[in-house]
């Protein structure tokens, strides 16, 4: 039997450039989010570029969306890391410092054991998402589907 992972992708339009005052608290938490998201029980992989973050990853027409993307063991290593760790914290101050989505900005699937998704893997599961609704395909947190 084949095995599977969990694959994300989440996006978010910041308010404003990295280097920028409105900004910086974000900038100044990625470091430890990210660190902890690597020592995080379930964690296989995440998208990042020379600086050791996605920030400079620039997969949209709009220079303020960030992607970021990751993949896991399991669906619930992802939501312990999320939900249950201070990674929560980000999600609470996130009004500060990200402007709301109106399409879908966050999506999961399962990938054979050993995929590495794309970028552009991951933007056709939220443009899936967003035109379908939750299905096998691409789902989310609150609306999951177990792999076959």
């Amino acid at each position: 039997m084949d095995q599977y992972h969990l694959a994300q992708i989440n996006i978010s339009q910041a308010k404003n450039k990295m280097d920028t005052d409105t900004m910086n608290g974000f900038v100044k938490r990625l470091d430890e989010i990210n660190e902890l998201a690597d020592k995080s029980e379930g964690f296989i992989w995440r998208l990042k570029g020379k600086e050791g973050n996605a920030t400079s990853i620039k997969a949209f027409d709009d220079p303020l969306i960030l992607v970021n993307m990751s993949v896991w063991n399991n669906l619930e290593s992802l939501k312990n890391y999320v939900y249950k760790s201070i990674h929560v914290e980000l999600i609470r101050d996130r009004d500060a410092w990200f402007n709301k989505m109106i399409n879908a900005h966050h999506a999961l699937w399962w990938v054979q054991a050993g995929h590495i998704p794309s970028v552009a893997e991951g933007k056709k599961k939220l443009d899936y998402l967003h035109k379908h609704g939750a299905s096998k395909t691409a789902f989310t947190f609150s609306n999951s589907f177990e792999h076959d």
